[in-house]
């Protein structure tokens, strides 16, 4: 059988192909016999997504994990990543186990693993993990059903929703977002956010909030050009502003009342600006290596330490367990910050802009204003070039061998590889070329002084290196 490895953010595989109940059960028992070396009597939480057969694999990883000997609580129905999380922590279980390809395409599933302290587990102990891998399965899952395993008590079910929602009701002045003037919106893609928005905020318009396993052939990731029918929906209506979450609900898209998609980077900075100015928390900012230089420029004004590390939230998360962090971002739109868990939660820092925008009275456009008082005008754009793996690592060899100095009339200044290669043309202009982990795509992001220089920068970029 095929070598399973580990990407940024889990395993994934297309369904049916690697992704099968097999390899599902080959992985669950590295998971056992991990916790079983680690743990005094183990337990593991385990959700799953919207995703094709979410409940099959779900289910087979627990009954693969109740029979090594691990209790396992399972939750009923479709959750989000930031759910598991969250469940892993309130019910003081050892790890989580979330069946889910996130943002992939349709055709994917996979499986994350959350660490006790509810984030991404530590890449030391998923090293550990894949270690620990079989060759084929040994656990024969199909011998015992789940009513017995549930009657015998190694299994039980979880609420995980109730204690999400219960903990956002702790934390958010629901009252003042429901009963502000406001009208907001809400894209799930289909994915797992869906039942918890109608829940907490029941006057939201809401799109796509329906179950629909092929996500209509869009990978649910949010990102404008997977938005078109929200945005329009943004545009055509008196709404001011909109949320949309990926499959798992832990990235965050945002757009304005007139249908303008709201890059990462400029939520990155409105959540820095709410949470200092307006709440007056404190704490370092970590941002991973795709990110605005502008974070640098508001830490500086507001007297706040920053770090860049490499791209994956589990090296955020890492420094979040360990130290004062008020955020964490990433330009993928995975966000977290300081009074939840150390996890990527697109409702949670949706709630978060809805709350700010309530409470101060302002248009998400005021409040942007209001960064770029402090940091500049700026544009970001990403271009991902789906070509095939021996053109992308030849791309990534000439990078790594510094083949490219100019892309078209753009000289290049200087050349940062924390992860992937980040060409500067300037101080504040920069262009980023950085393959992906789990997909046959090469990705080219830049931040310009506006939109159009971005594009125009990256239409060099793809010229010079195709």
């Amino acid at each position: 059988m095929k070598e399973i490895k580990f990407g940024t953010d889990g395993w994934r595989a297309v369904i049916g192909q690697e992704y099968t109940t097999e390899n599902v059960a080959r992985v669950s028992i590295a998971v056992a016999d991990w916790l079983i070396e680690n743990y005094q009597e183990p337990s593991v939480v385990i959700g799953h997504d919207c995703r094709f057969g979410g409940k099959l694999f779900s289910e087979t990883a627990a009954k693969v994990l109740a029979i090594k000997g691990v209790h396992v609580k399972l939750a009923k129905g479709f959750v989000s990543t930031p759910m598991v999380s969250l469940g892993v922590i309130k019910s003081k279980a050892d790890l989580g186990v979330v069946i889910t390809a996130s943002h992939n395409p349709p055709s994917y599933n996979g499986y994350k693993l959350k660490g006790d302290f509810g984030g991404p587990l530590l890449q030391d102990d998923i090293t550990a993990i894949e270690n620990k891998i079989p060759e084929s399965n040994t656990v024969n899952y199909k011998a015992i059903t789940l009513k017995v395993l549930l009657e015998e008590g190694r299994i039980n079910y979880i609420d995980l929703e109730a204690i999400y929602c219960k903990h956002v009701d702790n934390n958010f002045d629901l009252d003042s977002i429901r009963s502000s003037d406001l009208n907001f919106a809400y894209d799930a893609m289909y994915g797992a956010g869906m039942n918890v928005v109608k829940s907490l905020l029941p006057e939201t318009t809401l799109l796509h909030c329906e179950d629909n396993p092929g996500f209509l052939g869009i990978s649910p990731e949010p990102i404008h050009r997977n938005l078109l029918e929200f945005s329009d929906l943004m545009k055509n209506n008196p709404l001011d502003c909109g949320l949309a979450t990926d499959g798992d609900a832990d990235r965050i898209g945002l757009y304005d009342g007139n249908g303008n998609f709201i890059d990462s980077h400029h939520l990155i900075l409105l959540l820095i600006h709410y949470l200092v100015k307006y709440k007056g928390m404190k704490g370092k900012v970590i941002t991973a290596f795709s990110c605005t230089v502008k974070v640098k420029e508001i830490c500086k004004y507001y007297g706040l330490e920053h770090e860049t590390v490499k791209i994956g939230f589990k090296h955020i998360a890492a420094k979040m367990i360990n130290e004062d962090v008020l955020l964490g971002g990433e330009e993928s739109g995975g966000i977290a910050i300081k009074g939840h868990i150390p996890e990527r939660d697109g409702i949670w820092m949706g709630l978060t802009l809805f709350e700010f925008m309530a409470k101060s009275g302002k248009s998400l456009q005021e409040l942007i204003d209001e960064v770029y008082d402090i940091v500049g005008v700026f544009a970001f754009e990403r271009i991902d070039l789906h070509i095939d793996n021996t053109s992308k690592n030849s791309i990534i060899d000439s990078c790594k061998k510094g083949v490219f100095k100019k892309f078209g009339k753009y000289a290049v200044e200087r050349v940062e590889t924390i992860d992937g290669y980040k060409f500067f043309l300037n101080d504040s202009t920069w262009l980023m070329i950085r393959p992906s982990g789990t997909e046959p795509v090469l990705r080219t992001y830049c931040e310009a002084v506006n939109q159009q220089e971005a594009l125009n920068i990256l239409a060099e970029v793809k010229s010079t290196i195709l």
